[in-house]
């Protein structure tokens, strides 16, 4: 079975419902391997195995029956720590939540189960979700599979590191500045970050509430096959909006990569890129030019990066801070009436986010309206755009606070790693589909991916051109560590 490990979601749910291995003898070989290689790198927090057995067990039987529970009968999976799952906890990573049991599955945790998926655990995340590492206090460090030195990416960095190792067969996690992105160009696995509320997010959140801004929950996998698999099993308007709403994704528009109109955009002054990360998103393209693709590394939206880099801070911040302690956000009204009219720093730009006014969301709304015009006369012409997920490779692990005096190599130089949240806004400002793939490796052997961003429902599209690069490109390649 240990060769079915780093098999693709929809690899094994093919053999389950083929009956080529059950469900219970899958379940064994992946919690074998939790028992043996997680203790390294820590990604599973919360262990639900004998649920999980039980789960396994009727999905055999059922099967048994020739009764199909779904396109993921039987199959064992994770999902991140801050999406609910019945009778398990939900901590954000925060010691004050340790004994916060899920009462209900969240609608993604619903609607995976109704296709059969059996979940046996939780994945790691930094403290509240704000950090592109994976620690807290509550449950210690995630360490990246490809290098234990560094971080597997935050927040959903326990599930990247995860599925890198071969601890679990599929994964789910969220994203409003990089949280999906980032861990799996960091650990060299797939992730879709969806058009803003495509997917249902009731039950990511620490209590009830309405949807936040920007943030989203999606797929993580082995293939981007898993990508499209799990984003149309979780897809779809919920509650009130079931009763009169009906989805349609439109399809990728192209079966191959020749007629595919792709944009590249290597490097930009508001968060330098390395030169390593560079090369292996020009080989992406590369690849596509001698594909047939129409290729442009000219071609731009008509969108001010510098308003991206500050807005990305805003309305991220504004959103966040309603979860933030009366105290806390006294403090930042605080230092934000101190602060000089020209400051333009991170921790100015940090500040004026929490406590943004009314007024002042409503005008950045503005302009991301703006943006999101821009963008969809942009896609009339170009059917993605290729561009780093973040500045550079998976980073060693640096715990210090402020999270803003933190630096991280780039060319040579070292610069602010806060700076990164520029190529995750990029896309996530504007509420567009963003996939991120597999691309190459750096010169120690660290994974690369490269960012697809498409136009507003146009998800199908990013990661239709994500399997397309999986079948001639680059594929998930497994840490040699963990083989």
């Amino acid at each position: 079975m240990m060769e079915l490990a780093f098999a693709s979601a929809t690899e094994l749910a093919a053999g389950l419902n083929a009956g080529r291995h059950g469900s219970r003898d899958l379940l064994e070989m992946y919690l074998q391997r939790v028992e043996m290689l997680d203790g390294g790198i820590q990604a599973i927090v919360a262990r639900d195995f004998e649920r999980a057995r039980a789960a396994a067990d009727a999905a055999d039987a059922a099967r048994a029956r020739g009764k199909s529970l779904g396109p993921l009968h039987g199959l064992p999976m994770t999902v991140k720590d801050s999406i609910d799952v019945a009778g398990l906890p939900t901590t954000w990573g925060n010691p004050a939540l340790r004994d916060n049991i899920a009462r209900t599955d969240a609608q993604v945790v619903q609607r995976l189960k109704a296709a059969g998926a059996i979940i046996f655990g939780k994945t790691n995340v930094p403290l509240m979700l704000a950090d592109w590492q994976s620690y807290n206090a509550l449950h210690g460090t995630t360490n990246n599979p490809w290098d234990r030195d560094r971080t597997p990416g935050g927040s959903s960095g326990g599930s990247a590191a995860a599925l890198a190792a071969g601890l679990a067969g599929f994964e789910y996690g969220s994203d409003i500045g990089g949280s999906l992105r980032i861990p799996a160009h960091f650990c060299g696995i797939y992730a879709h970050k969806p058009t803003w509320d495509l997917v249902p997010p009731a039950g990511h959140w620490v209590a009830p509430g309405p949807r936040m801004d920007i943030s989203v929950v999606g797929p993580m996998g082995r293939s981007a096959a898993d990508l499209q698999l799990g984003l149309e099993l979780t897809a779809g308007p919920d509650g009130a909006q079931a009763r009169a709403l009906r989805l349609a994704l439109p399809p990728c528009p192209h079966t191959q990569v020749r007629g595919f109109r792709v944009a590249v955009l290597l490097d930009a002054p508001q968060a330098e890129v390395d030169a390593q990360v560079q090369a292996a998103i020009e080989d992406v393209a590369r690849f596509l030019e001698g594909q047939g693709a129409k290729v442009s590394r000219t071609a731009r939206p008509e969108v001010d990066f510098d308003t991206v880099a500050r807005d990305i801070t805003l309305l991220v911040r504004a959103t966040t801070s309603v979860r933030m302690p009366p105290e806390d956000y006294a403090r930042f009204q605080q230092q934000r009436a101190s602060l000089d009219a020209a400051d333009d720093s991170y921790p100015a730009r940090f500040a004026h986010g929490i406590t943004a006014t009314h007024r002042e969301w409503l005008q950045a709304n503005l302009r991301r309206y703006a943006m999101q015009q821009a963008w969809e006369r942009f896609f009339t012409e170009w059917d993605v755009l290729i561009c780093p997920p973040a500045s550079t490779v998976a980073f060693k692990h640096d715990h210090h606070d402020p999270r803003h005096e933190r630096l991280v190599p780039v060319n040579g130089r070292m610069r602010p790693a806060i700076d990164q949240v520029f190529w995750a806004g990029l896309a996530g400002l504007a509420y567009l589909p963003a996939t991120v793939a597999p691309a190459g490796s750096s010169s120690q052997g660290l994974p690369i991916g490269v960012q697809i961003v498409g136009r507003a429902y146009g998800d199908l599209t990013c990661i239709g051109l994500a399997l397309l690069l999986e079948q001639g490109f680059r594929g998930f390649e497994p840490p040699p560590h963990f083989v």
